[in-house]
């Protein structure tokens, strides 16, 4: 028959692994990548040779194996191992060497800390290749599901819903059993029932010892596979306990220059992302544009007391006072005088402080105001337009961040156009990363292994955007003419708020009577 005719199995052929490889594949670059780093001044975990057994494998080996694997969209250990021994280019790249599951998975466990360090390095590099703008960064996040289900999820009113649960179902066996003595027939055996409530005073036990805990950490909430993980609103009123993952994109090449992960929403998360960006491409000013869900004075009183400049979309407005407000009479309508420190009512009076500070106390926020009044107020002709309150007049409050947010409104107003690219430069990469390569989730459970992970993820899409821009042949060249500088580079983001240290807690209460 007219057919191509396969090559005989038994055929010897005498060929090398290189030439099975293409001078311009994506591997050669990690592999040369990786070979210009030096280990150990990025803080990776280094075995060294005991006098008896079997040589360690050296760390370089794991890092090629897991670039490639996450740029391939594989990131099982098991599944790693088997590209060892059936991958031509795995093979390749790790000179045949097939390390086992074991050792893989402990790699990316014992190194999170070194792949964050690895990725900032990365950007310096971007840095020197003259990719990145470094002016302008956009901000946001992802949520990425964790390791733990809403249903090993607690809050205190959950807990309670479960105590009183089994508080009425104790109440109803009990009468069961009182019914059992009184009647001949029993509707149900005696030690059915018995073993019943046995088994709800073991989870009695269990919710009980989740409640101490959880008072105890003073958290919203608590998780028992993944300590770490929250439950977090993803999108408008769907909750998945999950992780936050930040990412800050420069705008010339839509390469990611920050990255961190978080275990709570966007609303505090703005002045570390932004410091982290700044500090990575050694910068001593940037711009930062943001969404709404980042809006806070104090992360925007923070942003401009390091010299970034923020562009972040305004949240609107609530003032307790605003209550029968007409809009013409809104708080945004007064005009604040910042030289003698009063505000210019619509109706041209002007309301004063007695500069005493108040405290106003939010979930995770707290901050200081000011309040502003009239006696005016009282005989204005317009009072019944601008605020519902019969005794007294109106009152404005002015925040101590008051300046920083008003700032950031007119940056925003003044460059609105500018604002409209943060949605493509950041669903761009997000898109990238959990729809096209299926990261949305994570298998590692605690903030400081999610955290390296999602550093390893965004080192490898860096590096296929690099490819994709400059191309094999250039890359490798400025690869090799590269002086990796480390000084600096040790990740020094803000520690994120945690309870590993219930961790042994929460798993103790859980195996209670087990």
């Amino acid at each position: 028959m007219n057919y191509i005719t396969p090559r005989n199995r038994f055929q010897t052929t005498f060929t090398s692994l290189d030439e099975l490889i293409s001078s311009d594949h994506a591997v050669r670059v990690l592999d040369a990548f990786v070979e210009k780093l030096d280990l150990k001044p990025l803080q990776y975990h280094i075995k060294t040779l005991n006098s008896e057994g079997r040589p360690p494998f050296a760390p370089k080996v794991f890092l090629k194996l897991y670039l490639y694997g996450y740029l391939n969209g594989i990131r099982s250990s098991r599944r790693l191992e088997r590209e060892c021994q059936r991958n031509i280019e795995v093979q390749w790249l790790l000179g045949t060497l097939q390390p086992n599951y074991h050792s893989i998975a402990d790699f990316r466990k014992n190194n999170s800390r070194a792949l964050r360090n690895t990725f900032t390095l990365y950007v310096l590099f971007l840095k020197e290749a003259e990719l990145l703008g470094g002016r302008t960064i956009a901000v946001d996040g992802t949520k990425v599901r964790a390791s733990n289900s809403k249903k090993n999820n607690y809050n205190p009113k959950k807990i309670e819903r479960h105590l009183k649960y089994i508080e009425e179902q104790t109440e109803q066996y009990l009468k069961q059993l009182d019914s059992n003595d009184r009647e001949e027939q029993q509707s149900e055996p005696i030690t059915e029932v018995k073993q019943k409530l046995e088994r709800l005073k073991t989870q009695a036990i269990k919710y009980e010892a989740l409640r101490d805990t959880l008072e105890g950490s003073e958290q919203p909430q608590i998780s028992t596979t993944d300590t770490d993980a929250r439950a977090l609103l993803v999108q408008g009123q769907v909750v998945e306990v999950s992780y936050n993952m930040q990412a800050a994109v420069d705008d010339k090449h839509k390469l990611i220059v920050a990255t961190h992960t978080l275990n709570r929403n966007d609303r505090n998360a703005l002045s570390g992302i932004a410091l982290e960006a700044k500090a990575n491409l050694q910068a001593t000013s940037i711009t930062v544009i943001s969404d709404k869900g980042y809006h806070n004075g104090r992360e925007l009183n923070k942003c401009a007391t390091e010299n970034i400049e923020t562009i972040c979309a305004q949240q609107e407005i609530v003032n307790s006072n605003e209550h029968g407000t007409t809009e013409a009479y809104l708080v945004s309508k007064f005009v604040y005088n910042e030289t003698d420190d009063t505000y210019i009512c619509p109706a041209g009076q002007t309301l004063r402080t007695r500069g005493t500070w108040h405290k106003k106390s939010r979930e995770r926020d707290s901050y200081m105001f000011k309040k502003y009044r009239t006696p005016k107020c009282n005989t204005c002709a317009v009072k019944h337009l601008c605020t519902g309150r019969k005794k007294g007049g109106r009152e404005i409050e002015r925040s101590e961040y008051a300046g920083a947010v008003e700032a950031n409104k007119r940056r925003y107003e003044a460059n609105k156009a500018l604002y409209r690219k943060r949605q493509e430069l950041n669903e761009h990469i997000f898109g990238t990363i959990k729809r096209k390569w299926g990261y949305s989730y994570t298998d590692l459970r605690g903030l400081e292994k999610v955290n390296g992970e999602h550093s390893l993820i965004a080192l490898v899409y860096n590096l296929r955007r690099t490819i994709t821009i400059l191309g094999t042949k250039d890359i490798l060249e400025k690869l090799k003419n590269w002086k990796p500088d480390y000084k600096g580079i040790v990740c020094a983001y803000t520690k994120q708020t945690s309870l590993e240290a219930n961790s042994a807690k929460i798993k103790l209460a859980w195996s209670i009577a087990a």
